[in-house]
């Protein structure tokens, strides 16, 4: 009798303390000012906290992002939003959502909807104003909670008790809500590797593997998204153990040859694990001495910016580096001329995936890069003018190149006879 009313107690608490949070999360002021417009339009106009929110609530995560449903439809949530003086932009106007802009944070607001036709892909949608209908074509039980601003709790499928139970459970038929999205797939890896207890449903095993080659339907830009939220540093250690997992995504993802190597990684290698970002993982999932990350590239977009980053260290490793290639000299130069962020991947690179080199002296040399500023070239052209009577023109442009060279090459130092013997030759 004293376990059963301790549990009841403990039950009470826990609830009252969810609700806190959310009631905290809404009188934020940005979010107040939205719950304040929405709710006041009518007598029947609402709007509920919805989704990855609660569910990070529920399970004492950070909320980094907020969406919101409401029963009001897209032109008046316009309507609402332009008469309070809050800038906005429509999102995915066709399908209902509008994001709210104050003080640089966004808000996603969707209007409640059903889906009347679907391709795998896409969804013709209808608005509604029925909250378990919205629900109903949610993809899990534990992404289709919502509340109020008060705290008040709407779960029509139990997915507050899922989640506390661990179990990723699709609403309803799971092979049809995989066959409306096919990317549901991959949210069912991910929300598994996050928040799961249990062991894979076998059934769910079985739709998924049925449903699978429904994935070359998506775009590539999903695919790459969804691929960004799965790897991370927490989520890697636990595919890596998952070989069910570990075999659905290398279906998907062929080219993500290493992605297995995370089941025991290095001492060296765990130091640095929580601070690497996606671009790096991916390097150490893909690059080896074939076309692999070629591939990989050729199918997915990536920015100029993050296709450089990976070619760098692509390229670097691709030379087949030995331990003479890890000197401060040749690391100076891949300082300088390609910046911070390059010798310190080619650096962690090596501690991921080499065990041929002292990894404790990239380690000493990760540490000096990391506190290090890219220095400025002290000789400048006109300097040279000055000094030396030289006049600008293609031979001033040569003489600096070569003395910017000498200068890296001696670790960022040079002497005034350094620079006579390059000005005289």
């Amino acid at each position: 009798m004293k376990n059963l009313i301790d549990k009841i107690f403990s039950r009470k608490n826990n609830l009252e303390n969810i609700s806190e949070k959310i009631k905290n999360l809404s009188n934020t002021p940005q979010l107040k000012k939205i719950f304040d417009s929405i709710n006041s339009y009518s007598e029947t106009s609402e709007i509920r906290l919805v989704g990855g929110c609660i569910r990070k609530i529920l399970n004492n995560e950070e909320v980094d992002d907020i969406d919101l449903a409401t029963n009001l439809e897209p032109n008046e949530v316009s309507e609402v939003l332009m008469k309070n003086q809050i800038d906005y932009y429509e999102t995915g106007i066709k399908h209902g959502t509008i994001t709210a802009i104050i003080d640089d944070k966004k808000f996603e607001i969707t209007s409640l909807r059903e889906d009347v036709l679907t391709d795998g892909r896409h969804a013709q949608i209808k608005f509604s104003k029925d909250w378990r209908n919205d629900a109903l074509r949610r993809d899990f039980t534990i992404n289709s909670i919502y509340s109020d601003r008060e705290g008040n709790i709407f779960d029509p499928f139990n997915g507050k008790e899922d989640l506390e139970k661990g179990f990723v459970n699709f609403i309803g038929d799971g092979d049809k809500r995989i066959k409306e999205d096919y990317l549901r797939i991959l949210r069912y890896l991910r929300f598994f590797i996050c928040y799961s207890k249990q062991k894979h449903n076998p059934t769910t095993l079985k739709i998924i593997k049925k449903n699978i080659d429904g994935i070359s339907r998506l775009s590539k830009e999903r695919l790459l998204d969804e691929l960004k939220k799965i790897i991370t540093p927490n989520n890697l250690i636990k595919i890596s153990k998952d070989k069910q997992t570990l075999d659905l995504l290398k279906i998907v993802f062929p080219e993500l040859k290493y992605i297995d190597n995370f089941y025991k990684i290095n001492s060296q290698a765990k130091n640095f694990f929580i601070e690497v970002d996606f671009l790096f993982l991916l390097s150490i999932m893909t690059i080896d001495d074939t076309d692999n990350l070629d591939y990989f590239l050729y199918k997915y977009n990536l920015s100029k910016k993050d296709l450089n980053r990976i070619k760098i260290i692509s390229d670097f490793y691709k030379d087949k580096p030995n331990s003479t290639t890890f000197s401060e000299k040749n690391m100076n130069k891949i300082f300088y001329y390609n910046g911070k962020q390059a010798v310190l991947d080619i650096l962690l690179f090596n501690i991921f995936r080499s065990k041929k080199f002292n990894q404790k002296n990239i380690s000493n040399f990760i540490k000096l890069y990391k506190s290090k500023n890219i220095p400025l070239m002290p000789i400048k052209a006109d300097l040279l003018m000055s000094k030396y009577n030289l006049s600008a023109g293609r031979s001033l442009g040569n003489k600096l190149q070569l003395i910017e060279k000498e200068w890296v090459e001696n670790n960022f130092k040079i002497t005034d006879q350094q620079v006579e013997n390059i000005i005289n030759n």
